[in-house]
């Protein structure tokens, strides 16, 4: 793949008065965390080749190995500070002296904490795009953004951004502050947020970030069950989807992905991405899924789904099998949305 302007992504704005971004972002959390075995100096090429691509929002958070994986994307943001735009997320607390499951925290004192820690993790003066996380529904929405936004004012983050929220959540934060881009996982397994956020989305100016847009891989074909493919510490091997009779029902709804995929000479992980890619369209909203790779060779797939056009017919193919999928996304829904719409 040649590295001249026709195979840069084309640009959508992040919120209302935010940057333009590649129409395409990066999840970085498998660089350093998560799935299995990596190799740090592939997942760096990768960064480099993604920005080459035109890949210019960036995704991390605290929680990813508590800091480490920002620490590992630091020097790459700072040898590119005015090409990329960083994003990263707090609210998901590891308790202190526990291995025990994270505790969603809100709070003034822990944000002010987690905005600290992240700008030194990161090395930069100010992070551009700055989420909650998850939400604790013990803390009003507003009392939050509140906090978000003073930070704003006093010149540590440039933009706002929610993840896991429910279309109220997104108009009361957007009450308070702009905000510019939801994160929430869309994918053709996943879509409920169709129902209520993304429709709150588009009236708002708020740009979609979905991420999962491949289902962490599954929809690309490259595993059908995490028990018996993946490496014992690959996180989704803990996710109920693709473990045990699940995963042999879902295995077999990615059929009509591979159908439309032969009819594209295209890999199934490109039909997907593209049908993420083209909800921006059907919705007329700006939509910049974040799949994520570790590999230059993932990252060309990918970034290439973006010239990919699917058809109503293929739409129509496709749109049956969210409703079919067996399983939660997460053993523990108090991390999804879903349930408080």
């Amino acid at each position: 793949m040649t590295n001249d302007d026709s195979s840069r992504l084309s640009t959508a704005p992040l919120g209302t008065d935010g940057p333009r971004v590649g129409v395409q972002g990066l999840g970085c959390m498998g660089m350093s965390i998560a799935y299995g075995p990596t190799d740090a100096d592939e997942a760096r090429a990768t960064l480099e080749r993604a920005l080459e691509l035109g890949v210019t929002l960036y995704d991390t958070a605290d929680a990813y190995g508590n800091g480490e994986n920002e620490r590992f994307l630091s020097p790459f943001f700072k040898a590119h500070r005015d090409e990329v735009v960083v994003a990263t997320k707090f609210a998901l607390s590891m308790p202190a002296g526990t291995s025990g499951p994270r505790v969603v925290r809100n709070d003034p004192p822990y944000i002010r904490q987690a905005i600290e820690a992240s700008l030194k993790n990161l090395d930069l003066d100010v992070i551009d795009l700055y989420y909650m996380h998850r939400r604790d529904v013990n803390i009003p929405i507003e009392e939050t953004v509140g906090v978000m936004a003073d930070l704003v004012r006093e010149g540590k983050v440039k933009q706002l951004g929610l993840s896991e929220v429910t279309g109220p959540e997104l108009r009361a934060a957007q009450a308070v502050h702009p905000i510019a881009a939801v994160q929430s996982e869309w994918s053709l397994f996943s879509r409920d947020i169709e129902a209520a956020v993304v429709p709150a989305a588009r009236e708002l100016g708020v740009t979609l970030v979905p991420y999962s847009p491949l289902g962490r891989g599954f929809l690309t074909g490259s595993f059908t069950n995490a028990d018996q493919d993946l490496t014992e510490d690959d996180y989704r091997r803990t996710q109920p989807r693709f473990t045990g009779e699940n995963a042999t029902t879902n295995a077999a709804l990615l059929a009509p992905i591979r159908a439309v995929a032969e009819a594209h000479g295209a890999s199934l992980g490109q039909i997907a991405l593209a049908w993420v890619q083209q909800q921006t369209t059907i919705h007329n909203l700006p939509v910049i899924p974040i799949p994520g790779t570790r590999k230059r060779s993932r990252i060309e797939e990918n970034t290439q789904a973006t010239t990919i056009t699917l058809t109503e017919e293929e739409l129509s193919s496709l749109a049956p099998m969210a409703a079919k999928v067996a399983g939660p996304r997460y053993p523990d829904m108090r991390f999804a949305s879903a349930g408080r719409e």
